[in-house]
């Protein structure tokens, strides 16, 4: 891959998923909330009508909160906020990956769908194989790619014969990150085909 920071930076943006959507419905909530609260105590400080509540009815109602809800209730909202919290911080510290592949090119950036990347290895490995549409099927993961190869009746397939194919195709790629082929060859096979 070429060294030029620029187009590591496109391969990146295209390769990621930003967080800018999530980090802004998070500061956008927190944001209205601390508005709230600061409208409420600016009202309470004033002697003023509350919007909602006032600070000393908030403090209330979080004294009175646990004499008055079931302990399934208490339960189920700790459970409810912990699973908020836990998608957050996923959200934050998670891979961010996308289903995209950078190929090496010294004068472009160059960035491949998963898809893509399957649907050509399958046909690859059908026109190698003699096989008709829908005998091969690939599935593209983070760092593999798996065939399953669905011969034609009566006409054996080398499963080593396979794996040099998807290993030679994906070779002229010449992709960012090394993945690993893994073939299987189904024992029953097509009819008619």
């Amino acid at each position: 891959m070429s060294q030029d920071p620029q187009i590591r930076r496109l391969i990146r943006r295209e390769t990621h998923s930003s967080r800018a959507v999530a980090s802004l419905l998070t500061a956008s909530v927190l944001l209205a909330v601390f508005l709230w609260l600061t409208l409420e105590s600016v009202l309470w400080l004033l002697k003023d009508q509350p919007v909602l509540a006032s600070p000393a009815m908030m403090l209330r109602w979080l004294q009175d909160l646990p004499a008055n809800t079931i302990p399934a209730g208490m339960t189920a909202a700790g459970i409810g906020v912990a699973a908020l919290g836990l998608l957050f911080l996923g959200l934050a510290v998670g891979r961010g990956r996308r289903h995209r592949r950078a190929l090496d090119s010294e004068r472009a950036a160059i960035v491949v769908d998963d898809d893509v990347i399957a649907a050509a290895v399958s046909g690859r490995v059908r026109l190698a194989a003699g096989l008709a549409p829908g005998q091969a099927t690939t599935t593209v993961g983070g760092r593999s790619v798996r065939v399953q190869v669905r011969p034609t009746s009566g006409q054996p397939l080398a499963v080593e014969n396979v794996r040099e194919v998807v290993d030679g195709e994906l070779a002229t790629y010449g992709l960012h990150r090394r993945v690993t082929s893994g073939v299987q060859v189904l024992k029953e096979g097509a009819v008619g085909q």
